[in-house]
């Protein structure tokens, strides 16, 4: 009867797993309405409601750019890094698993047992064996284990792909930055083109006699101080430069040159597709990393449970034994099997501490779960928000810049026929460097606030098949 009790009892273990089983908390943001529907910007004429493509960079119809990602994304040693510790976690689960698989062991033994205390013989015995041992798991603390692996793992290619964005969207800044330097230079060639039309003129009339010495070294300052603003343009466009070569894998000298000739930012031709919060929460690498966490940390709460139960493995022991001389005389061979139980009563106390801290930690992996959430909806709306304000400074910057320019014509005209004097021409052409250049560097905000969107849209990763965050039924 007891022996029928007990097979019960393994019976009833045997049929379940330790700990909770993990699904996504019933109160997760990501669950909500409010989470998965359009954005708040969505509706504006510069955005599209389609899905974002893999390869949002493409969007920009530059074969430089798309050439200049493809490379990052094979060489970036982040990116590599990242691959590493993927290869890391994968080894974790094969060892996880290896766990559960039949284990051999070689037994050999040699035993003194010689009695007497006076000059006793020696009386040595041997014993060769081979055992199998294969655990049961009745508790399901190795299938726990295996599981919260398999979690870790996901969020370390979740982590993965999270740096393939980054790759992605640092290579598009920093291509952005080398153009507006670019456009910036330009434009401030322009300014000192036009200043210096005006020194001419100014000295052609100082050696005719209308005007003072003073009124030549006023023309010459502004020309300096225009042609001033270049080298440090210069600078900035060859830091980036730099910057691209180390997101590619290259040696700094080997910096991509040809796209020093590079004239103005890229531009997208078609509105630009975001989707919606449900695709971003499913899109997002940070909240798939964030997601499996807590996958792994709900394991880890049956991981400490199942250390309550008693471990059961079969085990199956054969092989020789006798006297070790002389060898293979009075040797006997056997064998058993069956199955062993090993309960180390446990510190109740300490193991129930052990399982509320792994349920606390679970608890904190799903905050950082909604926290992940909630950041990438603020990212995007954000974004989103900066894209659309800015594209109207923008375009009120033109219309000042096309003002400045009208007026720097006028007061040019006027002062050519003596109606105004220098202090206004050249005031006039200080206005329309102050208009040139902030066209250009809302150029460059327009195009990296672009690459904000993209990069806090999340897209850029390709995975194989991607965890699904499902709405509720």
């Amino acid at each position: 009867m007891k022996r029928v009790s007990g097979v019960i009892l393994l019976a009833l273990v045997a049929s379940c797993t330790a700990g909770p089983k993990y699904h996504l908390p019933a109160s997760a943001v990501a669950l909500k309405p409010a989470a998965r529907t359009a954005f708040v910007n969505g509706g504006e004429a510069e955005f599209a409601q389609a899905p974002l493509p893999d390869h949002w960079w493409r969007l920009y119809d530059d074969d430089r750019l798309d050439s200049y990602v493809r490379e990052a994304l094979a060489a970036n040693t982040d990116l590599r890094a990242a691959d590493a510790n993927l290869r890391r976690a994968t080894f974790a689960i094969r060892e996880a698993q290896a766990a559960k698989t039949v284990t051999s062991t070689l037994l050999a033994s040699l035993v003194d047992t010689r009695q007497g205390i006076i000059f006793p013989f020696p009386d040595f015995n041997y014993l060769l064996g081979a055992a199998l041992t294969y655990p049961l798991d009745l508790a399901g603390g190795l299938r726990r284990t295996i599981e919260a692996a398999r979690a870790d793992a996901a969020s370390m290619e979740a982590t993965r792909d999270q740096v393939r964005v980054t790759v992605a969207a640092a290579v598009a800044r920093n291509y952005v930055a080398v153009c507006w330097a670019n456009r910036s230079i330009a434009a401030a060639q322009y300014v000192v083109a036009v200043q210096s039309k005006t020194l001419e003129e100014v000295r052609r009339l100082f050696e005719g006699g209308r005007d003072t010495a003073f009124d030549v070294t006023r023309a010459q300052t502004a020309v300096e101080q225009s042609a001033a603003a270049i080298p440090p343009l210069i600078a900035q466009r060859q830091a980036a430069l730099y910057a691209l070569a180390a997101l590619m894998g290259r040696p700094i000298a080997n910096y991509p040159r040809e796209l020093q000739d590079c004239s103005a930012p890229p531009r997208l031709r078609a509105p630009l597709p975001i989707g919606d919060g449900a695709a971003l929460i499913r899109r997002r690498s940070d909240i798939r990393a964030a997601e499996r966490g807590l996958a792994a940390a709900t394991a880890k709460i049956g991981v400490q449970t199942a250390l309550l139960y008693p471990q059961v493995t079969l085990a199956a022991l054969a092989g020789p034994a006798g006297p070790f001389s002389p060898i293979g005389q009075g040797f006997s061979f056997g064998g058993a099997a069956g199955p062993i139980m090993l309960w180390v009563y446990p510190n109740r106390s300490a193991a129930r501490a052990r399982i509320a801290e792994a349920g606390a930690t679970a608890q904190a992996a799903a905050a950082q779960f909604d926290g992940a959430v909630l950041t990438a909806l603020q990212q995007t709306e954000t974004a989103l928000d900066a894209y659309v304000h800015e594209i109207a400074h923008n375009q009120e910057l033109r219309r000042a810049r096309d003002s400045a320019a009208k007026a720097s014509g006028q007061a040019a005209t006027l002062y050519r026929f003596g109606r105004t004097g220098l202090l206004d021409r050249l005031n006039a052409e200080a206005n329309l460097a102050t208009a040139e250049t902030a066209v250009a560097a809302s150029d460059a905000s327009l195009a990296d606030d672009q690459v904000s969107v993209f990069l806090a849209l999340g897209g850029g990763w390709e995975p194989e098949s991607p965890p699904a965050i499902a709405a509720p039924n």
